[in-house]
């Protein structure tokens, strides 16, 4: 047996178990939380003495707790709408076009991924405080769109990356116009590739809790934010059934995700 072949076979098993064991890492604290969610709803204890949907019951009933799951998903939906609006058209100039300074254009787009999330924090409670902007849905839904609009435009760039140019080439010879190309020719394509963007924007401003903690308050307050609070301020048992509820959610999104980028490499 070549030594070169082993070595590499062994080391290919080292990383696949060392993967095994970081899933079980990150898998463990679920496999508790789940089951105390269904547990007795006076206190938090694992394993429950019985099973019961009362922390359910409970979450639904609050108007805490449901109302700030509600201006989450409210939040989430605008957020996804608006940064659409704005990444998908921005993504097609900067893939197609030749705009002089595109490199430095595509920097600034993507410059919210760079800087850290506490700063971002800071710095626009800071200038939202000058707008009266804090603890308004309308702020936090421009802060989200902010820290999506990179993640959509990185999902559209790829999808134009398997787009097939040619089709807009012919239909521009065609006589049609730039606009009609775009929603005609283009977006069909970049299906796929736009619902990736839309669903992880959508989870990423449902889960998200650094930025928004900074900017709402008893108004605009977010369901991470409502977690975070209780958790300092009064731990309830609640946060295991809120916990699972958010959990299947980000799975189905991203079972979602998995399927989608699934279609678009077996289209390209």
């Amino acid at each position: 047996m070549n030594p070169l072949f082993g070595s590499s076979h062994i080391a290919r098993r080292i990383v696949t178990a060392a993967a095994w064991l970081c899933y079980l890492f990150l898998l463990v604290p679920s496999l508790i939380v789940v089951p105390i969610s269904f547990g007795n709803s006076g206190q938090i204890e694992f394993p429950p003495r019985e099973f019961s949907l009362g922390l359910y019951r409970q979450f639904f009933t609050d108007p805490a707790w449901w109302g700030s799951m509600v201006q989450s998903l409210v939040v989430a939906v605008a957020t996804t709408a608006i940064a659409l609006l704005l990444a998908v058209p921005a993504a097609y100039a900067l893939a197609r076009s030749e705009l002089p300074g595109r490199g430095l254009l595509r920097g600034l787009f993507m410059m919210p991924m760079l800087v850290p999330v506490i700063v971002l924090g800071l710095g626009l409670y800071l200038q939202f405080s000058n707008w009266g902007l804090l603890d308004t849905t309308a702020g936090v839904v421009l802060a989200h769109v902010m820290l999506t609009t990179p993640y959509i435009m990185i999902s559209v760039m790829s999808g134009l990356q398997h787009s097939d140019i040619a089709l807009e080439t012919v239909a521009s010879i065609m006589g049609a116009s730039r606009r009609v190309v775009f929603f005609r020719v283009v977006l069909p394509q970049l299906g796929p590739a736009i619902a990736v963007g839309a669903l992880f924007a959508f989870l990423m401003s449902l889960d998200e809790v650094v930025v928004a903690y900074f900017l709402t308050g008893t108004d605009a307050m977010t369901l991470p934010v409502k977690m975070y609070s209780s958790i300092r301020w009064e731990l309830t048992p609640v946060l295991a059934a809120v916990s699972t509820l958010l959990t299947v959610l980000s799975l189905l999104i991203a079972l979602g995700i998995i399927a989608l980028q699934r279609k678009t490499e077996a289209h390209s």
